[in-house]
């Protein structure tokens, strides 16, 4: 569902239907050359920002977000005497992430909805990987910040806030500040669609600008669902289909998973 403002051209639906209605046998079939169940390159960068407590610059293919997480130790006021912690996040794209330049949001006054959209999920994704108690009265803020956009950005987000956060907590852990760990899983997210006739895993922009059925997939380590958005963008899709996505967002969440072990080790 990674609608890149200022980029996307909405195609008719008669290109659609077409590029969707026959599969194509083999990996020629997407446009990068990938097999059906293969995901772009993944990178994970710790520790690119000096003053950030946790920060990593994640990079799925083409797609570059800059990740970091800062500690306040003052939680939101509603949260005030309940003992509880909070974690939110904030996202936004440099105006040259996409093939043409897209207004700063800040020039003009207000946010749009996709951007408040994704950093609420980025929010309530990692909130659901973090022990609010053992986090105590603080809060912590993920910034993700699109350097470039090539499709799947709030989940990429999602997979790096996930380290940054680590990182940001191991922090507090370190000082002593928190004794007990709050972080009770990772959490990671990636994008599968029905391209071409063919479910296939984590979208680069060629794909998911046609895709009959765009999917995101927000998942724990140990294969728990968070969120899942779906949506027929050109064509519906059937039980067994969503089925297929669902085990192929499984595959790719553990791949990000171990790459996130890899980069806080």
């Amino acid at each position: 569902m990674a609608r890149q403002s200022g980029l996307r051209l909405w195609a008719s639906a008669s290109y659609l239907a077409e590029v969707n209605k026959s599969p194509t046998q083999g990996a020629d079939m997407r446009p990068s050359g990938r097999k059906l169940d293969e995901m772009r390159t993944v990178s994970i960068e710790a520790g690119v920002m000096k003053h950030a407590e946790g920060s990593c610059l994640i990079k799925m293919g083409d797609t570059h977000v800059l990740c970091s997480a800062s500690i306040e130790e003052k939680p939101p006021s509603f949260l005030k005497g309940t003992g509880l912690g909070w974690v939110t996040a904030e996202y936004g794209m440099l105006p040259r992430a996409t093939g043409g330049r897209t207004k700063r949001e800040a020039a003009m006054g207000k946010q749009s909805g996709r951007t408040q959209e994704i950093q609420r999920l980025i929010g309530r994704a990692l909130r659901a990987g973090v022990d609010r108690s053992a986090l105590g009265e603080r809060q912590i803020v993920v910034d993700c910040d699109v350097i470039q956009a090539d499709g799947g950005t709030r989940c990429a987000s999602i997979t790096g806030g996930w380290v940054a956060l680590r990182l940001a907590v191991n922090k507090l852990m370190k000082a002593g500040v928190i004794v007990s760990d709050p972080m009770i899983d990772h959490v990671a997210a990636v994008s599968c669609g029905v391209y071409a006739g063919q479910e296939v895993l984590d979208l680069d922009y060629a794909e998911d600008s046609v895709a009959g059925t765009d999917g995101n997939f927000v998942i724990t380590g140990r294969g728990r669902m968070i969120e899942v958005q779906m949506s027929a963008e050109g064509a519906t899709f059937s039980r067994d289909e969503m089925g297929k996505l669902l085990d192929l967002a499984e595959a790719g969440v553990a791949a990000l998973v171990a790459a996130q072990k890899a980069a806080v080790a």
